[in-house]
């Protein structure tokens, strides 16, 4: 096992950069653009497009009301079907060299995942900056029950992943020593905090700024086959807070029933003798946290009483304004994402006002600022990402696979569950060496939602899918940025510990939470649970 493991780690390590990756694929579309307009690549496919309709006046015969104003209903057009051909579109002939040097800004400019990610980590990183989050996880887990804290440090764990640094940074090492203040093996609680900040990363009982982005990549996709057609952050919400939980049980149990036994009583001989201590914080450093916590609680509670006033009253701004409706098609629903980090923002300036760790306007700029210069990296890589996503369209590519994949898959007519079960195996498989969330979706969302689209699967659906197939790879892969740092907590408690170690305990939790959570899946696309709120299963 430990030469299998040595294998995938030289091979994961000759992988490239994500941005390189990205630059790959986009001379490749260049290149088989034009190789597929040579060959006269094109498929047929039918279109479904509303009759021009001319109203006409009806008199009525006989006699009649002389100045009725009451008009003749109007007249709904039937939609019929006509046959399109779509043929590949060139990037180096003329027109294509044109589109790729002139288009390069509005393309960017058009991707609004990037605006999605400056707004969403506005609050989050203050909070983050300040302490807040670090100073959440830690107060949860000093208070949280001897019989629960593998449950609570699982849960923190998937909660943390809308902050994810933190989650890796601080709850980890936490969980390690909440372990062995116990008595239990520390090597037991990093797992545990691993499996739950990575091995369900993309699910969460709150909005993260993975599902704007995630959300704006899709409606640009999906537009490609159903223009109308725009979801929103809460589309798989219901989702997303059940699978958290879910996801947190099967995982504790992971933990008490297999890994802990296997492990054994932990003996402290096995740890270096320079092992670094953890820092204990002083009671003024304790007092200053919890000063901190409660004026962010205050905070939070004024803030939230705010969107309130502007929600829930009648005639409120953010209801919709023909309506009424609070949920659904509202501004309050638009602007879910940026009341979310409002709302960290206000938190996160309560604790640093309290805890003193954040004051004066200056600073609280500063870590703004400096949560966007950590951001340059995914900037630069969104903007090969747009550039990617519009030549992939701008060639019919996309539509020419999606027709066809579509068309053989209906003639298989294997079913829409299991080509949804084939696709979470397929993003598992990729997962391994390309663990971002937004790299893969950016990859697939082309060519997947237009396909289940056109098969009648709904892109929420899809979407759902991937939550599913992208996590429980991560606690394996040699590739998780992480990991060398999971390394070396291990390595506190036991010196021999490398990577080998890490995945072969995290193993157990890749194959069970895959099997399960697919399970849970498949039940819930059974029923007919909708995801979210406005976001059913099947397409109406």
């Amino acid at each position: 096992m430990q030469k299998v493991l040595d294998g995938i780690e030289r091979v994961g390590n000759k992988v490239p950069h994500p941005a390189i990756i990205f630059l790959a694929l986009i001379f490749i579309v260049i290149v088989l653009s034009q190789i597929l307009a040579w060959t006269g690549a094109s498929v047929t496919t039918e279109v479904a497009e509303p009759q021009t309709v001319q109203v006409m006046p009806e008199y009525q015969a006989g006699s009649s009301v002389a100045g009725s104003d009451t008009p003749p209903a109007p007249a709904v057009p039937d939609y019929e079907l006509h046959t399109e051909k779509i043929t590949a579109e060139s990037l180096l002939d003329g027109d294509g060299i044109r589109f790729i040097f002139t288009t390069a800004v509005q393309n960017f400019n058009d991707f609004g995942v990037v605006a999605v990610i400056l707004v969403a980590m506005i609050g989050v990183g203050v909070a983050e900056e300040a302490g807040l989050i670090a100073a959440l996880i830690r107060k949860m887990v000093k208070v949280a029950p001897k019989g629960a804290i593998t449950f609570i440090i699982v849960l923190l764990g998937g909660i943390s992943s809308v902050a994810s640094d933190a989650g890796y940074l601080v709850l980890i090492p936490l969980g390690a020593a909440a372990f062995a203040s116990l008595g239990r093996h520390p090597l037991a609680g990093i797992a545990a905090a691993y499996a739950g900040v990575s091995a369900a990363f993309f699910v969460n009982i709150l909005i993260t700024p993975a599902d704007g982005i995630i959300t704006e990549v899709t409606n640009e996709t999906v537009a490609l086959v159903a223009p109308d057609v725009e979801l929103n952050v809460t589309q798989n919400l219901f989702f997303s807070i059940a699978s958290t939980i879910f996801c947190a049980i099967v995982m504790t149990i992971i933990t008490e029933r297999l890994l802990e036994p296997r492990l054994g009583k932990y003996d402290a001989s096995e740890a270096p003798a320079d092992a670094p201590v953890d820092h204990q914080p002083t009671d003024e450093e304790m007092a200053l946290e919890s000063r901190g916590l409660r004026w962010s609680v205050y905070y939070l509670l004024v803030a939230v009483a705010i969107v309130s006033l502007l929600t829930f009253i009648p005639g409120a701004p953010l209801r919709n304004p023909d309506t009424g409706e609070i949920f659904g098609s509202s501004p309050f629903m638009s602007s879910l994402l940026f009341i979310i980090s409002m709302l960290f923002l206000a938190a996160g300036l309560g604790y640093g006002r309290g805890s003193q760790s954040l004051t004066g306007s200056t600073n609280v700029i500063n870590a703004i600022v400096k949560t966007f210069n950590g951001l340059g990296g995914l900037i630069f890589l969104m903007l090969l990402i747009a550039q990617f996503i519009a030549y992939f369209n701008y060639t019919n590519m996309s539509t020419l696979a999606a027709t066809g994949l579509a068309d053989l898959l209906e003639r298989a007519d294997i079913g829409a569950l299991p080509l949804l079960i084939g696709f979470i195996l397929l993003v598992l498989i990729i997962d391994l060496i390309m663990p971002g969330v937004i790299p893969k979706w950016a990859i697939l969302a082309p060519i997947f939602v237009p396909l289940f689209y056109r098969l009648g699967i709904a892109p929420q659906t899809v979407i759902a899918a991937y939550r599913v197939g992208d996590g429980p790879a991560n606690v394996i892969t040699p590739l998780m940025v992480y990991l060398p740092f999971i390394v070396l907590v291990c390595q506190k408690y036991r010196k021999k510990a490398g990577i080998g170690t890490v995945v072969s305990m995290m193993l157990p939790y890749t194959i069970i939470v895959l099997v399960t959570w697919t399970l849970f899946y498949v039940v819930w696309y059974a029923i007919g649970i909708p995801w979210g709120p406005s976001a059913p299963v099947h397409l109406g």
